[in-house]
């Protein structure tokens, strides 16, 4: 008798992005069974629209057993904005958006001036919006290539009454077994593409043929050199005004830039590029020898546990 396993026939071979889906929806399944009030992470920007195609491959024809939420810093790109809403409306589903600037308002989010990032305060909006709808498990679009912070979280991240992160006390996570149950007022964050890289997110994204925000793709923009990235400026907010106005001695330049991470206006900015598709963007990451944070994001940028501190804080 021959020892040797049977090779598969090709039809029932998965790819290493089959595997990857297979997962992902596994694991969206289960924060839909264990979690009594989920609701999934959607800012427009390319992991969460991945987040969308797992949850459309997970629960359809039904509808989507949570909402979508977004935090907006109010500081956030336009185009990723109408993307945000365009796709959840042909989606069909609920967007819940609450902003930082009505936490401003209420006076729980303080800025230490006008020009402050508000990046980080988003965590204060998210944990406000999580005990107003009572929600016991956000799915998010983390990944664990992405930072050193990120590399420590489980799939299933417990979060204490306060919205807060110990990394020294997550749940054992053995043999795909996930546990995301919680008492009254914690939650988990459930990270589905954990083990995804930023090129496995492009090459699904190629895959599935999925719809971007246009700022992914290499455009001509104002910059300037700032800290060593170039930061976008004049850039005009969805509510009206310019941010990111440049300062007396910085010269501004047009270059070619995409973004491979979108996030708040003050603290994301773009790489030079002339990746204007999604084959040439798959072909420049799989070339690139930096994570997306660490060549894109300026909040990154500040201490070694920047990451670190801002996640025990409640960030996303």
């Amino acid at each position: 008798m021959n020892a040797r396993m049977p090779m598969l026939p090709d039809a029932t071979r998965l790819s290493h992005l089959d595997w990857l889906e297979a997962e992902a929806i596994h694991i969206m399944r289960e924060v839909a069974g264990q979690c009594e009030r989920p609701a999934l992470l959607f800012s427009g920007g390319k992991d969460s629209v991945c987040l969308l195609r797992i949850a459309e491959k997970a629960f359809r024809p039904g509808r989507f057993p949570f909402p979508l939420l977004h935090v907006d810093t109010g500081h956030n790109y336009a185009e990723v904005i109408a993307f945000r809403d365009r796709r959840a409306a042909e989606l069909g589903e609920r967007l819940i958006v609450r902003s930082v600037e009505d936490s401003i308002r209420r006076g729980s989010v303080v800025l230490k001036h006008a020009h402050e990032s508000r990046n980080r305060h988003q965590s204060v909006t998210l944990l406000e919006a999580i005990e107003e709808h009572g929600f016991d498990g956000c799915i998010g679009g983390a990944r664990r290539d992405e930072e050193k912070a990120r590399a420590k979280e489980r799939i299933m991240s417990f979060r204490d009454e306060f919205g807060q992160w110990d990394p020294k006390n997550q749940r054992p996570e053995l043999w795909n077994l996930y546990n995301a149950r919680t008492h009254a007022g914690e939650h988990v964050r459930a990270f589905p593409i954990s083990n995804w890289t930023e090129l496995d997110v492009w090459q699904y994204i190629a895959r599935e043929r999925l719809a971007l925000p246009s700022i992914y793709f290499a455009h001509a923009r104002e910059v300037v050199e700032r800290n060593g990235l170039l930061m976008p400026v004049n850039v005009p907010l969805a509510g009206g005004g310019l941010t990111n106005v440049p300062g007396p001695d910085e010269r501004v330049t047009v270059r070619r830039v995409r973004f491979r991470t979108v996030g708040d206006i003050s603290c994301t900015a773009p790489v030079e590029s002339d990746a204007d598709t999604i084959e040439r963007i798959v072909l420049e990451t799989a070339r690139s020898a930096q994570s997306e944070r660490g060549a894109t994001r300026l909040d990154d940028q500040t201490g070694d546990a920047s990451m670190e501190q801002r996640k025990r804080e409640g960030y996303f």
